[in-house]
């Protein structure tokens, strides 16, 4: 009796086993990366077909035809604000990403559809942008999406499969969002002078007004070594020299007095320089 039940027990697991199915790698595994840029993010959620000894752009991947720009789901493009995509303007929102591949450009669809290529609309379209293609030195075996040449307000989105590689270039008016903030934080009790006094010096603006934000930083935050490393290199770049010098020996020893050797080291090369 006891072996009929242990033989059902097992029978019973095994049934229930199959049951739930089995799990296994996803031939075109899945990706989301995301990407700090301006003041948000840029997401992109897609899927990574495997070359497998096959030829694919020309064959796998016809010329002149839709394509998914991945396999299983469509890919999907999230922008955080407002961007300019190839020089034309896109909305912030999420869009389902096509492209016609050819030999030597493809051109990229932004759609507001969710249907993919199998149900695709055009009257769905958002933007379409034409980029050239490059050819590349070695193969990439697995289709790749990434972010290259990130500034504060401009990157890439490169695609590559095979030896196919073509760079979406995407930008923001970051500058006046930036400006206008600024502009309206000093006119309340607590100041950004640190903020704006770095920006201002990062951006190459009126360095006068940089250094006197600085300055003001400085007194506020009398132990901030990187406040006075800060007012330092401004001071570079209005050609004080000596003021320059003056005030990285402070950030030196307060840097010594906060443990951090990489502002000692910062501070100490920019005397070098002087």
């Amino acid at each position: 009796m006891k072996k009929i039940l242990m033989m059902t027990l097992l029978l019973g697991m095994m049934f229930n086993s199959y049951g739930q199915g089995i799990k296994i790698p996803a031939p075109s595994p899945g990706q989301t990366i995301k990407q700090d840029f301006s003041l948000s993010t840029i997401e992109v959620v897609y899927s990574r077909p495997v070359i497998k000894g096959r030829k694919i752009f020309g064959d796998i991947v016809p010329f002149g035809k839709l394509w998914r720009t991945g396999a299983n789901s469509p890919t999907k493009f999230t922008f955080g604000e407002d961007v300019k995509v190839g020089g034309q303007s896109l909305k912030a929102g999420s869009y389902q990403v096509m492209s016609i591949p050819s030999e030597k450009s493809w051109v990229i669809i932004f759609s507001k559809g969710t249907n993919g290529v199998f149900n695709y609309n055009a009257s769905e379209d958002v933007l379409k942008v034409t980029v050239p293609s490059t050819t590349l030195a070695s193969s990439v075996e697995s289709f790749a999406i990434q972010f290259s040449d990130v500034t504060a307000n401009k990157l890439n989105i490169q695609m590559a499969w095979e030896k196919t590689s073509v760079s979406i270039p995407v930008e923001t008016d970051v500058d006046s969002k930036i400006m206008g903030s600024i502009d309206r934080a000093m006119n309340i009790d607590s100041k950004p002078y640190f903020e704006a006094a770095s920006y201002y010096f990062e951006t190459g603006r009126d360095i006068k007004k940089a250094l006197e934000w600085a300055t003001k930083a400085a007194e506020a935050n009398p132990t901030a070594y990187w406040v006075f490393h800060l007012k330092a290199k401004i001071q570079v770049k209005t050609g004080d020299k000596v003021g320059a010098k003056a005030t990285a020996l402070k950030s030196i020893e307060l840097a010594k007095a906060g443990k951090n050797d990489d502002y000692v080291a910062l501070n100490q090369k920019l005397i070098d320089s002087l």
